[in-house]
């Protein structure tokens, strides 16, 4: 499993630290103001299709299936085909849709947003071009699954990384289109087209045959869109959340998109080093599992996981929580980007960090029903999860701004990933967690987040005296450096009592 989670993890590393790159150069060139809200709206409605349906509820279906099915020696090939031919022919319905009525998907998806904001006329240009980008995610989505199912995990979870290229590429010839906004956005549609390329070609190259779209209803295929169903649900009430964000920052002040963005991208790097790289690697080994009945092998693989991701989200959470400005202004403080926005996407960072170590749990708890092919529990635990979720973000966004939104998504993963675990316990899909080593982490991380904050400016008022131009830089490196030795002795006397009671 660390095998596979070092693949992965290691070429989303790469992409994420391009992302960062790139997000540099996007902060410099469109900073956090109305053209940048304009593009952050523009790349988010294809992004929040593709999660329900390119990756979420696609996967969820389609990969136990695909796997269960060469597993028991039957017919992949068709099953492949047919889902292929009902995938593309759903997405040139939406595509045609939202190139058709691009003012009334935006009238929907963000009322703040009305016709008469000078935001309005550059928004509906850039979606026209950015929404393509979702037909190209939902082919490389079911190239990544048919990669991953024989676990070769390289080619998709690189491919993102020729989205940054594409994007920083095209932002450095923003003079050669309308806006910096438009060279951004057709960056976006030619990151596209390449992923789709190179997960074909790796696809070829891994000796498994590119189907040809087909329609039609084999078992497999029929069984695949019953899982579909409550995954698709799933994926959707999972993106409400997203939604909501999106819609009620439109109503706050100018820049909350902007500041929200930017604090989601540090929030979702571990989320996608961690929590979604091991849902991607334990998802084909859970089917192929379930396939074979093995269910004590099923639980092995779970409980792997979610310590996992308490070992390394806690001190990922309090780094988060304790050190968010001083990333920000490392990363993002320079050309149209200040130090207002960095304190300002820092607040809602800290507030991310509270639900992390659920968040990165969730993807894992999700695979142990999803590899089962039971895609309606997680349906039933997420719907009271984002029932909670919306309500808070109603209720805290007037007084506490997007940081209240952030808040409501903590409070929400948490309950969803609590719900998932229960559920799970009384199944018989996980073994009782360790209380030993769960407190011996926790307390590190409590411990070092304390002493973070007594120490943290001091420590940085010294850097400067140092090294002016370099001191945030070291002092933010001493501290996380220090942290990770903290917590890495920490981990091996819980790792003790697993072993011994094991």
């Amino acid at each position: 499993m660390l095998r596979k989670l070092g693949t992965v993890s290691g070429l989303t590393l790469a992409s994420r630290l391009l992302g960062f790159l790139r997000d540099v150069v996007l902060a410099a060139t469109l900073g956090a103001g109305p053209v940048a809200d304009s593009f952050m709206l523009a790349f988010r409605l294809p992004n929040h299709f593709r999660a329900i349906f390119a990756e979420g509820a696609f996967n969820a279906a389609f990969l136990p299936t695909w796997a269960t099915a060469e597993a028991k020696g039957e017919d992949s090939a068709t099953l492949g085909a047919q889902v292929l031919g009902w995938l593309t022919l759903a997405n040139l319905v939406m595509l045609a849709l939202a190139l058709g009525a691009t003012g009334w998907v935006l009238a929907a998806l963000a009322p703040g947003l009305s016709a008469t904001d000078p935001r309005w006329a550059l928004t509906v240009t850039l979606t026209r071009i950015t929404f393509p980008y979702l037909l190209c995610m939902s082919l490389v989505a079911f190239l990544s699954a048919l990669l991953n199912s024989r676990d070769r995990f390289a080619a998709a979870a690189g491919a993102p990384i020729l989205l940054n290229l594409s994007m920083i590429c095209s932002l450095l010839l923003a003079d050669h289109f309308p806006s910096a906004a438009h060279a951004a956005a057709w960056g976006v549609l030619i990151a596209g087209l390449a992923q789709v390329s190179l997960l074909a070609v790796s696809t070829v190259k891994a000796g498994i045959p590119l189907p040809w779209p087909r329609i039609g209803f084999s078992s497999n295929t029929r069984l695949f869109f019953r899982r579909l169903g409550p995954a698709i649900l799933t994926s959707g009430a999972l993106q409400v959340a997203i939604f909501a964000d999106t819609i009620i920052a439109t109503f706050l002040p100018q820049g909350s998109l902007s500041h929200l963005y930017y604090a989601d991208r540090l929030y979702q790097l571990p989320i996608g080093l961690v929590g979604a790289a091991l849902g991607t690697v334990i998802l084909p080994d859970i089917g192929r599992r379930a396939g074979r009945g093995d269910e004590t092998g099923m639980r092995k693989v779970l409980d792997r996981a979610l310590l996992i991701c308490l070992v390394m989200g806690v001190p990922m959470a309090v780094l988060m929580a304790t050190l968010g400005e001083w990333a920000m202004r490392i990363l993002f403080v320079r050309g149209a980007f200040d130090a207002d926005a960095a304190q300002s996407s820092a607040a809602i960072l800290a507030a991310y960090a509270l639900g992390l170590v659920p968040a990165l749990a969730v993807r894992s708890l999700v695979a142990g029903f999803n590899g089962r092919g039971d895609t309606k529990t997680p349906l039933k635990c997420l719907t009271a999860a984002t029932i909670v979720n919306v309500v808070l973000k109603i209720v805290l966004s007037p007084s506490l701004g997007p940081v209240g939104l952030a808040v409501a998504t903590s409070a929400g993963i948490s309950l969803y990933a609590l719900l998932l675990f229960r559920t799970g316990r009384t199944r018989g899909y996980l073994d009782r967690p360790p209380v030993t080593p769960s407190v011996i982490l926790v307390g590190a991380g409590l411990i070092s987040g304390i002493a973070i904050v007594l120490l943290k400016e001091d420590l940085l008022n010294y850097a400067l005296t140092v090294t002016p131009e370099w001191g945030l830089l070291l002092a933010f490196g001493a501290v996380a450096g220090t942290v990770a030795l903290f917590h890495g002795v920490f981990t091996l006397l819980a790792l003790r009592f697993v072993r011994t009671k094991c």
